[in-house]
């Protein structure tokens, strides 16, 4: 008889506590057919050396041991015996099965990548015949898995594989793969180095076309019970919401909840502010929440907007894009899809659509913080990890304490001067499906919730408890009759603890979940993930790390980090095709900039030049939050931009290397602080030559602005832009508004077009400025910014905003005299060549006097 649980024979021919092969589960919902799903090629030296081919299918790993493995020839027909189903788990799975125990030996992984059904592979698979595409590393292209006729005495089906004729087939007798490349695509320490480095099998630009499917189950997040190795995860803060999944095709927008309900009609405002991204065919994947009195999301208060339908303060905190222009992105790594996200997001900003940041830190950390945060804790995942439907070990869930849902079986009458209910009695499901009472809750509740939940109590009412172990008597005191009702509601609660008899002690009510089955409610219990390889994105090398310690989870407040040190992904990429510069050195040269750079940035509202493409892609300059989180970024008050979501400042070195992993190359900085936005406390002038005006005629006009300054009194430093011109900053104190001192900033200029009308003009545009000087002066406007001293510039070469003395001025050979490469060794020289001036903030109204300006006349 056919096992009843696809796993059955896999579980029971292992034992976990002695073999490191992991015990996986059954992904359900992971079937989408018509798109491509995970295949790997592990080799196995056990008894006999053979290769166990395996395809994702039904939340399982259909298995095969190929014991010749895989030809390349179309006219090897190799042997497959189909033996059990293995966890999806089991696909990263490399080491060495102890001696005793089933398939001893080692384990290594030969190949992965994506599959494609070239049929309906549930058919296929029945009349033993699936035709398919495979996408990897050393396997590509059509192949085909024939089910042979079962022999008399056969206890295993016996499968042959075979490679197609197309692009990829050759002779054996001209190359054999498997001697070719006998080595893992992961790089495992011990073994030789892989000849082929594990790479994406699937980038943006290749991903497949496919049709957009109108049902996806989410990828679901494993409780555990400690962080694993930090180098390769990305952190999350977990948001106390409800998930939703949106489908968006044109002008049809759709909202899905875990299970599938459509939640669309409820949601008017996201509907809208998704329409609004105007896209072809995707599927966003995030959590919608509403924001409490502190800003952190309140449960609560989501339940009670729906309950009101008045859903306008719910916000979606999107994290995912498992398709996108009809593109099938699941088999992408989770950066590459979280970067398209954040793009997109970017082209129509809207305060309901936010996305979800990442942080870098030590989970540890991270999560005593969201502990002191009152946050319910961190979802953790993998870098290099796909869109897997289902739950899986890719995809983790760390809490800050005891919380998860339960099942209302029944409730107690309340008492004294309390209206409504009691308490609540609740229970979990055992493994065989019985719902088993595990104790009450009777704080959390305001006043509606107690009527709102006594009405929808009264209306599921039952004379027999759904409880196994029904209680006589119930509620907080333990004195009080029973109300028994169909176990149809979910509480979601927090509490203190499991005792040893399985009850749970002292109790809060958060709210009820519509968003997941009661059948499906069980004790939570973390899983222990085991030391694994990590494998470095930038290297291609790992390293066996462990994870670490949940007894020590201090490890420092991620508001004041000891060292920033970020995970860096794509660290290999180029983002300038001109310098050959990557953006593990952008981030590197920021890293060591950041003590010469933070002064510059401190309390100033900072905008962002984001360029997800690198120099000559696309770029989008943000000012606002826009839904950013990152750590070391701060969002500042509403206040100071009315009208606006919050200015951005850059607090510590996290932040500022936080942003650069974002894609951030350059950073813009306003002329006043934050505790004084009303009035600037510095000018800036950009010389910014036309065309046909040579460097040295740039470096002249410098001097002769700085000489007309000094007339004026006013004491000018100077900085290279990086870019075409120079920038000469005025310190002045901070005591007149925007408006005058842009006034006075553009008198200066007109008088220097005025006085030396063949160097300078007082208009923008390139054609006024053809073989002449532009100052700009419209830098000195209320939310106008001026590069950063020390920023990047987004330009090829990359050059850098750099502060230099006066004296310094004719030595430099242009305006990006020093770039990402060479500006290393001028960090040593810092901000010296300003030091004397930057903090001597000069008065203006001697120099308005001299200059004939009448500041009354702009008020």
């Amino acid at each position: 008889m056919a096992p009843h649980h696809p796993l059955d024979a896999y579980q029971r021919m292992r034992d976990f506590a002695q073999s490191p092969e992991p015990m996986g589960e059954v992904v359900k919902g992971s079937v989408v057919p018509a798109v491509a799903l995970s295949f790997v090629v592990q080799k196995h030296a056990a008894r006999s050396l053979h290769y166990d081919f395996r395809l994702e299918l039904d939340g399982t790993l259909k298995s095969w041991a190929v014991p010749k493995g895989p030809s390349l020839d179309p006219a090897d027909k190799r042997m497959a015996v189909q033996v059990e189903d293995h966890p999806l788990s089991y696909g990263g799975f490399e080491g060495t099965i102890p001696q005793g125990h089933y398939g001893a030996g080692t384990v290594i992984v030969w190949d992965r990548g994506v599959w494609a059904p070239l049929d309906d592979p549930h058919t296929g698979y029945a009349n033993g015949k699936l035709s398919f595409e495979l996408r990897g590393t050393k396997l590509q292209g059509r192949w085909a898995l024939v089910r042979m006729k079962r022999r008399s005495g056969e206890r295993q089906e016996a499968w042959l594989l075979m490679k197609e004729r197309d692009e990829h087939a050759r002779s054996r007798a001209d190359f054999s793969v498997t001697d070719a490349e006998p080595d893992s695509v992961l790089g495992v320490p011990g073994s030789k180095p892989a000849k082929l480095k594990a790479a994406r099998v699937i980038s943006i630009k290749t991903a497949p076309k496919t049709t957009l499917p109108e049902q996806l189950s989410p990828q679901l997040a494993t409780l555990v019970d400690a962080p694993p190795p930090s180098g390769d995860w990305a952190w999350e803060i977990k948001l106390d919401g409800y998930r939703l999944l949106t489908r968006a095709e044109g002008r049809r927008v759709q909202c899905f909840t875990r299970n599938g309900h459509d939640w669309t009609a409820k949601l008017p405002g996201l509907v809208a502010a998704v329409k609004a991204l105007k896209l072809k065919a995707s599927w966003l994947d995030g959590e919608i929440v509403v924001p409490g009195a502190n800003g952190a999301p309140d449960f609560q208060a989501l339940q009670n907007a729906f309950e009101a339908g008045r859903t306008e303060a719910i916000r979606y905190h999107l994290f995912d894009l498992p398709f996108d222009q009809a593109q099938d992105l699941r088999a992408l790594p989770l950066t590459d899809r979280r970067e398209r996200l954040q793009a997109l997001l970017a082209r129509a900003p809207n305060e309901l659509l936010r996305f979800s940041q990442s942080f870098d830190q030590a989970p540890a950390a991270l999560l005593e913080s969201a502990r002191h945060a009152g946050l319910e804790g961190l979802i953790g995942k993998r870098v290099d990890s796909p869109y897997r439907c289902g739950r899986s070990t890719s995809w983790i869930k760390l809490k800050t304490g005891l919380r998860q849902e339960f099942v209302i079986g029944g409730f107690t009458e309340p008492k004294g001067t309390r209206a409504g209910i009691g308490a609540l009695l609740l229970g979990v499901h055992e493994a065989a499906g019985q719902l088993r009472y595990v104790g009450s809750v009777g704080s959390g509740f305001d006043h509606a919730t107690l009527a709102a939940l006594r009405g929808q109590l009264d209306a599921l009412r039952t004379s027999e408890p759904a409880f196994l172990n029904a209680p006589a008597k119930a509620g907080a005191r333990g004195d009080s009759v029973p109300i028994w009702v169909e176990p149809r509601l979910l509480a979601e609660v927090s509490f203190a603890q499991w005792t040893a008899g399985g009850s749970i002690r002292h109790a809060v009510f958060h709210g009820l979940r519509a968003d997941k089955p009661a059948s499906a409610i069980g004790r939570e219990t973390p899983a222990t993930l085991k030391v694994q390889a990590i494998t470095s994105e930038a290297t291609g090398r790992s390293a066996q790390v462990k994870p670490e310690s949940a007894t020590k989870p201090h490890v420092a407040r991620i508001s004041q980090p000891a060292k920033p040190s970020p995970r860096i992904t794509h660290a290999d990429r180029v983002i300038d095709t001109e310098s050959g510069v990557t953006k593990g050195e952008l981030i590197a040269f920021y890293a060591g900039a950041a003590a010469v750079m933070l002064p510059h940035l401190k309390n100033r509202p900072t905008a962002f030049l984001r360029a997800p493409l690198g120099v000559g892609g696309t770029f989008f300059f943000q000012k606002h939050s826009q839904g950013t989180e990152l750590f070391g970024v701060t969002p500042l008050d509403r206040a100071l931009d009315p009208g606006h979501e919050p200015l951005l400042a850059i607090t510590n070195a996290a932040g500022l290397l936080a942003a650069a992993q974002m894609n951030v190359i350059e950073f813009h900085t306003w002329n006043a602080v934050a505790g004084r936005i009303t009035c600037p406390d510095r000018i800036v002038f950009d010389l910014d030559p036309g065309s046909g005006v040579a460097w040295s005629a740039v470096r002249e006009a410098a001097v002769l602005l700085r000489g007309f300054l000094a007339d004026l009194g006013l004491i000018g430093m100077l900085k290279t832009s990086g870019g075409k011109g120079l920038h000469i900053v005025v310190p002045i104190l901070p005591r007149l508004g925007w408006g005058v001192v842009k006034a006075f900033s553009q008198a200066i200029v007109q008088h220097m077009a005025r006085v030396i009308p063949e160097r300078f003009v007082a208009k923008s545009g390139p054609k006024n400025r053809v073989g002449k000087i532009y100052i700009d002066y419209l830098r000195n406007g209320f939310g106008a910014t001026t590069v950063c001293a020390w920023s990047v510039r987004a330009r090829p070469g990359l050059g850098v905003s750099i502060p230099i003395a006066w004296s310094e001025l004719n030595d430099l050979s242009g305006p990006a005299h020093w770039t990402v490469r060479n500006a290393e060794a001028r960090i040593a020289t810092g901000n010296a060549p300003w030091a004397e001036h930057a903090k001597s903030r000069q008065g203006l109204a001697a120099p308005m006097k001299k200059l004939g300006f009448d500041a009354k006349a702009v008020r």
